[in-house]
């Protein structure tokens, strides 16, 4: 391996140095006692060096370790957060590629976790939005964990089917206040409740569309309908006693025209 060659380099390299300051001593002329000592000295400072170098990988090699362990510890609790599966590592990879896989897993089942409770807190706030215009009860789920996939669906499911009720039930609101105030006009009706005056004003959205809202809607419009439908049975009992009474005094039907224009 590449390595092993450095590393047998690297020896080479400290004997030709070795020799190398042997020849300068012998050239100088420093004694035996003295040689001993300095390569004493270098033996300390290549040693001490090395030592160096071997505790920060030792170091290194500990602070993947930790991570592993951490990393592990962090999976288990988000694969039960998230109600997935026990993570399986591969035993055969080396520390350093199996604390990165770990790590990036976390980060993805972090990233999970987030998006999750993102979209439950949207739901929630279109939940409460939609609850107070039909006046109905919020959806029951767990806000304290985690919601499951199959908990996020059947919330989405659950809010698609409030907004198509808010539309139903918008839609026959506009319909029947249209009715209703071309009926009160048409009685001369001034509106003499709250109900009432919240149907005819002109801010539709504040109309709370609760079930008994709309029923009471429908009825107020089946009472103006009756009073229409009786005021005409009147009406076409006086025009009948009118025609009757003209028969009877023989108006003229140029004086009969003139006054069935009213």
């Amino acid at each position: 391996a590449l390595s092993e060659v450095l590393a047998a380099e690297a020896v080479c390299c400290l004997n030709r140095a070795m020799a190398t300051l042997r020849d300068i001593w012998e050239e100088i002329g420093i004694p035996e006692e003295q040689r001993l000592e300095r390569t004493d000295a270098v033996r300390k400072h290549i040693k001490s060096l090395l030592d160096m170098m071997v505790a920060e990988e030792e170091s290194l090699k500990e602070r993947l370790l930790k991570s592993i362990a951490l990393c592990r510890k962090e999976l288990d609790t988000l694969c039960r957060e998230l109600q997935l599966g026990s993570f399986e590592t591969e035993e055969e990879c080396t520390i350093l590629q199996m604390e990165k896989n770990l790590r990036t897993h976390v980060e993805v089942l972090q990233k999970q976790k987030r998006d999750r409770k993102r979209e439950l807190k949207a739901l929630q706030e279109q939940d409460r939005d939609l609850c107070d215009i039909l006046c109905t009860a919020l959806f029951s789920i767990d806000t304290g964990s985690v919601p499951s996939l199959e908990d996020l669906d059947r919330y989405r499911r659950h809010v698609a089917s409030l907004n198509t009720l808010k539309e139903q039930r918008r839609e026959e609101f506009v319909t029947n206040k249209r009715q209703i105030i071309l009926l009160m006009e048409e009685l001369d009706h001034t509106p003499d409740t709250s109900f009432e005056r919240d149907v005819v004003c002109e801010d539709e959205e504040a109309f709370c569309l609760s079930k008994d809202n709309i029923a009471a809607l429908q009825n107020l419009l089946q009472q103006l309908e009756a009073r229409r439908a009786l005021n005409e049975a009147v009406c076409t009992e006086l025009r009948a006693r009118i025609a009757a009474l003209w028969e009877r005094l023989q108006i003229p039907q140029e004086e009969r025209e003139s006054s069935a224009v009213h």
